[in-house]
């Protein structure tokens, strides 16, 4: 039996991440969770074989979560689940410790083959994914502006684009607003934009925030 715990802050999709594993008598769902700090805490005190890990959590995003995750329980295979489509998120999770990527638009029909494919020690790749990963790699490749970032100025990226302030910023990575104003410096630089309205048009435009 694969014991499953399901982290994500809407109950309406963990309601639907349920019914979708319900009918494999091989996968239990064990326990659910709304937030990173509710996640955690459940693994410290409980043991499970494999986390469905949302990227998009209200108190600390999802691969900050998965980054604490592996340092907490480095064997505990993680399968990040996201809106977005792989090419923005995927490789990025997958170079953080993620095992899989479903996105959840997919996830009636990839989800328990991820989830077993995890479980028996392999990662999950989706088409999708394979190719994002292939032209990542791939010899001069070009890659996306965003795609220059570390996976800090990236979250701040996302945050600056969503209208949270430097110390809301600060607050969320538990960092200091000073770093956040580094971060904040850095992909301006990087990124070739000028200010936070430059910033949040790029963001939409490329997808990067729901």
């Amino acid at each position: 039996m694969i014991r499953l715990l399901i982290v994500d802050d809407h109950a309406i999709v963990r309601h639907g991440l349920r019914q979708v594993v319900a009918e494999s008598a091989d996968i239990e769902v064990t326990a659910e969770a709304g937030s990173s700090a509710e996640a955690v805490r459940l693994l410290r005190e409980n043991t499970y074989d494999l986390v469905l890990l949302d990227i998009s959590l209200p108190d600390k995003n999802g691969i900050e979560t998965l980054k604490q995750i592996k340092r907490d329980k480095p064997n505990l295979r993680v399968i990040m689940l996201s809106m977005h489509a792989e090419d923005e998120f995927g490789v990025r999770a997958l170079k953080a410790g993620a095992f899989g990527y479903v996105n959840k638009q997919s996830a009636h029909d990839q989800l328990v083959t991820a989830i077993r494919q995890v479980a028996a020690g392999r990662r999950y790749i989706s088409p999708d994914l394979a190719e994002e990963l292939a032209r990542s790699i791939g010899e001069g490749s070009e890659r996306r502006p965003h795609e220059l970032l570390s996976d800090r100025e990236f979250d701040t990226l996302r945050m600056l684009a969503s209208g949270k302030s430097l110390s809301e910023i600060a607050e969320s990575l538990s960092i200091s607003p000073k770093t956040v104003s580094v971060y904040r410096t850095r992909l301006l630089e990087k990124m070739k934009l000028k200010n936070n309205a430059e910033i949040a048009h790029y963001a939409v435009k490329n997808g990067l925030i729901d």
